[in-house]
């Protein structure tokens, strides 16, 4: 149960897959909420409906999950101020809508999209290509406001389509305190007469967030710098309804910016740069339009959290590993960047290597299990066990356990001729094919006991390590990379590791 006041939404609109800027606010209302005891609400904002995408709701409930994010309410959680959907609440919102026609801070328009068009092109011939609905042009509009009464009555009745306006006073200064931006003042003069309720019956934006803010009881809007502008339309809408007392804290967050120059991440760099940016994969009907995500890069959640975490806030000391739990104690609004964080890659998949270095043997198993049924690998769960603790200190994603390591699962499909070529010879066969029979004969087959008798054998006959060892990684590997080499051939087991010599050895002549 909550043990404060303190209400804080994430409202995504369910328009395709969420974007890592939204992940990144949800995240930070979620810290918010859990640092002040609060209520951190999931809220569908799905009035626009012909952008609306099937399986978004979905997509969003899912990442959400994975990430851990978990909302006290919303869609399909219940709660005491349902529904959390917009599109389920559309009859209140025209009431609203009314409320302000009636107090005389809202109006009827009645151009139809033809007037419209006809109106903005007749201001660009005369030189104004920057058309828009306000407190001038209104009164050369087809409104209430320039309509006599019968006029207004006989166009709101019959089926006649219109919609209903926002009347921005003149010639006033909206000045608010922004917990991110700090003092922001608009010009009403600048502002335009946005549109509230739509031709359809549906609310636009505007209404329907600041209707259903107030009737949740937010106390406090952390969203992304794009929605700034729109801010003194809401704070006017607050005004408008006398909800003034109620009006919630702002706090606007700062652009997650592209990995190289200018400009706010978009879906495309993902591609273009080959990363993620979306939390879990989205397939459409287009390959364009199909994207992996964070999850199927090979990221654990508890990574991509912390890194998304310092895009745009740090907490002013060296420590840079928090878990979620320590990012509740430790978050602030206060120190969130008012400018743009740039988006570094390399810097997620360092938080990731620390992540699996961190996790135990076993749990990584499990995420990879998966990952080697796909590629339908006929392994143990005690082999994979095994592996991962092999493996886990030279990987940095999940999926580098079968880019790094395949030849584990796959044998051997390529040898690194130039380094056999070097080192190769009739002398170092005779040698290998006795260590061959060393291995073959070892009964106490462990890493310790393989390293003694494989460097005794190395000592006893006058050989190099720099002479068996290369080969002996590139027959078991077909690299010279790799773990250490006599948990390789634990791993690997008596059968297969001499299997493996023998093919290399065949191989190595040929060379």
């Amino acid at each position: 149960m909550p043990n404060s006041n303190i209400r804080v939404r994430f409202a995504p609109s369910p328009t395709g897959p969420l974007h890592i800027g939204g992940v990144r606010t949800a995240l930070y209302n979620y810290l918010f909420a859990k640092k002040t005891g609060g209520t951190f609400i999931l809220r569908i904002e799905d009035t626009d409906q012909g952008r609306y995408v099937a399986g978004a709701e979905d997509y969003i409930l899912k990442s959400l999950k994975w990430l851990g994010l978990d909302p006290e309410e919303g869609p399909r959680i219940g709660g005491e101020y349902g529904p959390y959907r917009q599109s389920e609440r559309k009859e209140m919102y025209g009431k609203y809508a009314m409320q302000l026609i009636e107090n005389g801070k809202a109006y009827y328009a009645f151009d139809t999209p033809e007037e419209l068009d006809a109106k903005r092109k007749e201001e660009a011939a005369k030189g104004n290509h920057n058309f828009r609905y306000d407190n001038v042009t209104r009164n050369e509009m087809k409104n209430s406001l320039t309509l006599s009464d019968t006029e207004v009555e006989q166009l709101t009745t019959n089926g006649n389509k219109f919609v209903i306006r926002l009347k921005i006073p003149v010639n006033e200064a909206v000045t608010f305190t922004d917990l991110v931006r700090e003092e922001v003042t608009f010009q009403t003069n600048e502002l335009d007469d946005k549109v509230l309720l739509k031709a359809d019956g549906m609310p636009t934006y505007h209404l329907a967030n600041i209707v259903d803010d107030h009737l949740m009881k937010i106390t406090h809007v952390i969203r992304g710098e794009e929605w700034l502008p729109s801010t003194g339309h809401h704070i006017l809408l607050y005004r408008a309804f006398g909800w003034e007392g109620s009006m919630p804290q702002f706090a606007h967050l700062p652009l997650i910016l592209k990995p190289f120059g200018n400009g706010k991440l978009s879906k495309r760099d993902g591609a273009k740069f080959n990363m993620p940016v979306f939390p879990l994969a989205w397939k459409a009907d287009s390959e364009k339009d199909s994207f992996l995500g964070f999850r199927e890069f090979g990221f654990l959640p508890e990574a991509a959290i912390n890194f998304l975490a310092f895009l745009g806030w740090n907490p002013g000391t060296e420590q840079e590993m928090f878990s979620l739990e320590e990012l509740c104690e430790t978050f602030s609004i206060e120190k969130i960047s008012k400018s743009g964080a740039r988006f570094d890659y390399d810097k997620a998949k360092w938080y990731n290597q620390q992540y699996v270095h961190a996790t135990d043997a076993a749990t990584l198993a499990k995420m990879t299990r998966p990952l080697v049924d796909v590629k339908e690998y006929e392994v143990s769960d005690e082999f994979l066990l095994s592996y991962c603790d092999l493996m886990k200190d030279r990987v940095v994603l999940l999926n580098d356990f079968l880019s790094e390591g395949n030849y584990f699962f796959e044998g051997v499909r390529e040898y690194d001729d130039k380094n056999i070529s070097k080192r190769w010879n009739p002398e170092i066969r005779r040698s290998f094919e006795a260590l061959s029979e060393l291995i073959n004969g070892t009964a106490d087959f462990n890493a310790n006991s393989l390293e003694t008798a494989i460097k005794n054998f190395i000592n006893g006959n006058n050989l190099k390590m720099g002479q068996i060892f290369p080969l002996l990684r590139i027959a078991l590997a077909g690299t010279m990379k790799g773990p250490d080499v006599f948990r390789m051939i634990e791993l690997l087991g008596k059968t297969e590791t001499v299997a493996r010599l023998k093919k290399a050895m065949d191989y190595f002549d040929k060379i």
